[in-house]
């Protein structure tokens, strides 16, 4: 079912979760959810490794209904691997990778391993980083542990079709190694037969991707690699494509997951057999998570300032991308003049309004001038009127804050059948005396 089909019970669903919890909250459509992953299945079917990009969106409730769907857990540090761990994903379909691992991250991973309970793998930054995690996993090793599988995370050096900030696989990216990088980490982390299992390459080339071109570019290099590697490590059989598929607004033109893989397919289909990978993977984050996420609002104060303004009471703690890198969300009206409107119903004008849509800026609560969500066209609206910021499902929670005092909102699940249930409460605010 579409977007638009559901959209009077996503709309009911809204509405009673605002009245329930209160606002700000964020409400994540389940079925949204599984929609995400089931074209991420169809583009990439078994025996694809499917894992979600817990960084994307924390909330174990939400980490563990994907879970549910068929999605390990790519986790970026040990507070991630906890909450992937909470939501009921064993090590065993956790992967790590990230570069900011710290010295207590790779223990974990030795000590897991050391328990018998490895994890799928760590992905390495660089030299450095190899030579600690060899340093921690002989120990284990020595104690009878097996081997640490590990991947190279590799920087292909090309130019995604994304904002700069997002642009990790470019060549001044600090993410991943160069290609004259490698052998230095093969050798830092033990060589060939050391404690690290070398398995295999990562490439991740951006996030929002909004063309396919430089994705390709960057899996046809790191094939290359893997073909080349694979002679001399014996056990070099894994190829990670990262994520990137790209969520825009509603009805923008963006390349859909299947995009991506055919393009795969068509550079796999061009090597011998013998230098294509056993194994591969992918790791989105945003795709799976984003377009099934709802920031519902209220209106705090209306104005004018060259036009019809709104503040909000939901705004950058709750949803930083349009202050951190300019990030672009849609957002329509719940309510308009205290009663219910959709874009499917004629607008209901408040006292000595208009009645017509007019283009407003749409503000947040927060004491910076960057919290701001521009402007789009909505419906006259006053003081305890109801908005939803639309593709709230990524990066909002996971890079929330409680700035200016602000308790983090409740997390909620819109359930198939239109039941809500919390997935998170809201932070609390001690009692002022």
């Amino acid at each position: 079912m579409s977007e638009t089909d559901r959209l009077p019970t996503l709309v009911e669903g809204l509405h009673a979760a605002a009245s329930r919890f209160g606002t700000p909250l964020t409400v994540t459509d389940v079925t949204g959810l599984a929609a995400a992953a089931g074209e991420l299945v169809a583009a990439f079917p078994d025996p694809w490794l499917r894992q979600y990009s817990v960084k994307a969106n924390d909330v174990p409730a939400i980490v563990g209904r994907l879970g549910g769907l068929g999605l390990g857990a790519n986790v970026v540090s040990r507070g991630e691997w906890s909450v992937a761990r909470r939501a009921g994903i064993p090590n065993g379909r956790i992967t790590l990778e990230g570069i900011g691992k710290t010295e207590a991250d790779l223990a974990a991973v030795a000590q897991a391993a050391a328990r018998r309970d490895p994890i799928l793998w760590t992905a390495i930054e660089s030299a450095d980083e190899a030579a600690a995690l060899r340093r921690l996993a002989a120990r284990a090793v020595r104690r009878g542990a097996p081997r640490l599988d590990v991947l190279l995370r590799f920087n292909p050096a090309v130019e995604p079709e994304t904002l700069a900030g997002l642009a990790v696989g470019a060549q001044t990216s600090k993410f991943g190694l160069a290609d004259d990088e490698l052998a230095e980490a093969i050798e830092a982390g033990g060589g060939p037969h050391g404690p690290l299992r070398w398995r295999g390459i990562h490439v991740h080339v951006g996030s929002q991707l909004g063309a396919v071109d430089a994705w390709r570019d960057g899996v046809r290099r790191a094939l290359a690699i893997v073909g080349l590697l694979g002679g001399s490590l014996p056990n070099f059989d894994t190829l990670d494509v990262g994520g990137g598929f790209p969520v825009f607004d509603v009805g923008a033109p963006a390349p859909r997951p299947e995009r991506f893989a055919r393009e795969l397919r068509l550079l796999l289909k061009a090597l011998p057999a013998d230098r294509r990978p056993d194994r591969l993977a992918v790791e989105p984050g945003r795709f799976l998570v984003a377009r099934a996420g709802f920031l519902v609002t209220a209106v705090l104060h209306v104005r004018q300032r060259n036009g019809p303004m709104v503040v909000l009471d939901a705004g950058m703690t709750e949803l930083i991308r349009p202050a951190l890198y300019g990030a672009r969300h849609g957002v329509v009206a719940l309510t308009s003049g205290g009663r219910p409107w959709s874009p499917q119903e004629p607008v209901v004008s408040p006292p000595g309004s208009s009645g017509k849509l007019q283009l407003t800026a749409v503000e947040g609560p927060v004491c910076e001038s960057t919290d701001s969500f521009g402007r789009h066209l909505l419906p006259p609206l006053l003081r305890g009127d109801l908005v939803a910021i639309r593709d709230a499902g990524a990066y909002g929670a996971s890079l929330g804050s409680t700035y200016n005092g602000r308790p983090r909102p409740p997390q909620v699940l819109l359930e198939p059948d239109g039941s809500l249930s919390l997935a998170r409460r809201r932070g609390g605010v001690r009692t002022i005396a």
